[in-house]
């Protein structure tokens, strides 16, 4: 029988971990949400989406062949680690991009919909990862995604002192049910960087938000939140710098562009390609 493609369960990003001793706790990594499916017709390694990208992924196919089941679909994370050992999304992004067959994907599996012609969808997760845990072997380029103990804050704590991207929570007894829920919860990482701020949007009755670019690179808005002294003053320094020039592929009237010149520390979430979340914690003209 020909297994279908399962759309994924979908954490909501949240701002706390869950309380209690009902949850299991993961670290979140940097990648590409995967399928693997082994059926009669082989291996497939399939994107969320469900795009099919087995060659691309050649390395992960050849060591879900050697896994003992006459048929199965595992979910988990392709992910490129950096040096010391944490997953790295642009090195994922070139790796996958590039024309070339790339040999270091890992695959961090978390969940087993189904094994041996049975659906597991309506166990609870962690009966369906003891299964899974069990059919893993220890030290290949398929690994297990171990629950972190802990409570949550202790689990959010350690992944932000070493520099992952968050946590993902999930309710041991949660059936696994297709689409977003509050059942598994995402909590991201915070991480902090200087930019350029070269705009300023200041609408009536929201936030004034700082624009910011990094490298020449636009990356999105960061809210002001400074007491009023503070405001004032950055206020001050954005007349000084207004009539700058309207970055590449963005509208003229989107806000006020600024000269070069002036710089902001923002705090921002961890593993997005724009700014989400981000706050402006402090500026400083540019030597």
């Amino acid at each position: 029988m020909r297994l279908k493609f399962i759309k994924p369960m979908e954490p909501e990003l949240v701002d706390n971990p869950p309380e209690g001793d009902d949850w299991i706790h993961e670290i979140k990594f940097d990648g590409y949400r995967t399928q693997i499916i082994k059926d009669e017709d082989g291996i497939r390694v399939l994107t969320r989406r469900g795009y099919d990208w087995t060659a691309r992924y050649q390395i992960l196919a050849g060591q879900a062949a050697a896994i003992e089941a006459d048929d199965f679909i595992i979910e988990g994370e392709a992910i490129v680690v950096d040096e010391a050992g944490r997953s790295d999304f642009h090195a994922l992004q070139s790796a996958v991009s590039s024309r070339e067959t790339y040999q270091d994907y890992y695959l961090v599996a978390f969940d087993l919909l189904h094994l041996n012609g049975h659906d597991l969808r309506s166990m609870p997760l962690e009966d369906r990862r003891e299964i899974l845990q069990g059919m893993i072997e220890a030290g290949g380029r398929i690994q297990f995604s171990e629950a972190v103990p802990g409570t949550g804050d202790a689990v959010y704590y350690l992944a932000d002192q070493t520099g992952q991207e968050g946590i993902v929570s999930k309710r041991r007894d949660s059936l696994y049910r297709s689409g977003p829920t509050m059942n598994w919860r995402k909590i991201k990482c915070y991480d902090e960087k200087e930019m350029d701020i070269i705009g300023v949007q200041r609408d009536p009755g929201q936030a004034a938000r700082v624009l910011m670019a990094d490298n020449g690179r636009y990356l999105g808005t960061a809210n002001v939140n400074f007491k009023f002294d503070k405001r004032k003053r950055l206020w001050d320094r954005v007349q000084g710098k207004v009539g700058g020039p309207v970055p590449k592929g963005l509208k003229r009237d989107k806000a006020e562009w600024l000269k070069p010149g002036l710089v902001g520390r923002v705090k921002f979430l961890k593993g997005e390609e724009q700014l989400r979340h981000a706050k402006l914690l402090d500026y400083r003209e540019e030597e």
